[in-house]
């Protein structure tokens, strides 16, 4: 009878769960994006958002929340119920920027989501004022080298992915640059343009615009193949600093205890949305690639997080930004 009272009680719990994952979505579903409109991971948002609806027989709706260098955003979707109606669009700033406030994370990148699915890689380009004297990588790293300290580099703001890359390039380097945040990309390469700024580690999209603008000059590519939208740029790694490998990249995240069930739907939209007529070519203004279809499961992106959590950690160690 104890026996029997389990199973029943079993059933009790199971049954409302699967109901739900049945029944899900059964109203529109919420992308929030740790970033302000307009930007290049908010506009991949609305294209991934706008594939992804027809699966799931609802709207997808993108939700901006910017503030603390993407962490904001990270906790907006912590908080969230886990019922698979409040997703993230997670990057490097949401799942490695937390490890710059080691005293007070607004939460555990590692712990307080559900992977839902890898979906993109941005690499990250090395662009300098147009008058620096260094006209190659191998020229930069000579001159960093003899003017230690010296060279100062502009951001979108702490933890952000031009942020954490010059930490990755610095450490690599072996000598500290000067670090300047600004309130987004575009006061940062401003000045940049104006030779206020010596360099920026930039996301490919726009640092791509003002390459052939002609307003700056290209040094390396910082992540570790070359890009479609520059393939004659070498990468850092080809020019003798394979430990760089910095890009960002685009998930999905739950927030953690979503039902597997509703989990697995997700996933099925979001692989669907990738497999979609014309998403490539919709990429390529962004500097997007896609990744392999074997990348793109929730087992997959719970590994993926994981290693570039510990990556992007030893350079932020390494590098002085946070305390040993």
């Amino acid at each position: 009878m104890f026996r029997l009272n389990l199973l029943v009680a079993a059933a009790l719990i199971v049954v409302p769960v699967a109901a739900q994952a049945q029944a899900y979505p059964s109203r529109p579903v919420s992308m929030v994006v740790a970033a302000a409109a307009g930007g290049p991971i908010d506009v991949f948002a609305r294209i991934m958002a706008e594939r992804m609806s027809p699966s799931l027989g609802q709207r997808v709706v993108v939700e901006n929340v910017g503030g603390g260098g993407g962490t904001l955003g990270g906790q907006r979707v912590v908080r969230a119920e886990p019922d698979g109606y409040t997703t993230l669009l997670g990057t490097i700033a949401t799942h490695a920027n937390p490890q710059l406030y080691s005293d007070k994370p607004l939460y555990d990148p590692l712990k307080d989501f559900e992977p839902v699915a890898l979906m993109a890689e941005i690499p990250l380009i090395l662009i300098a004022r147009k008058d620096l004297p260094a006209n190659t990588f191998e020229e930069f790293v000579a001159y960093a080298k003899a003017n230690p300290g010296k060279l100062n580099y502009g951001s979108a703001g702490v933890g952000s992915a031009a942020h954490l890359g010059c930490v990755m390039l610095e450490q690599a380097v072996g000598v500290p640059f000067q670090h300047v945040p600004y309130r987004g990309t575009g006061p940062a390469m401003q000045d940049l343009i104006a030779g206020r700024l010596d360099i920026i580690c930039d996301i490919a999209v726009t640092a791509v615009q003002s390459i052939k603008g002609g307003n700056v000059k290209a040094l390396a590519n910082l992540s570790g193949t070359r890009s479609p939208v520059l393939p004659d740029l070498p990468t850092a790694a080809e020019k003798g600093l394979p430990s760089v490998a910095a890009y960002t990249w685009t998930a999905l995240f739950a927030p953690k205890a979503t039902p597997a069930p509703v989990v697995a739907k997700l996933n099925a939209a979001a692989t669907a949305a990738m497999e979609g007529a014309g998403l490539r070519e919709q990429l390529d203004a962004l500097a997007a690639t896609l990744v392999a279809p074997e990348r793109r499961t929730s087992a997959y992106a719970t590994g993926f997080v994981r290693a570039e959590w510990d990556k992007w950690g030893a350079a932020i160690r390494a590098g002085g930004a946070i305390p040993q």
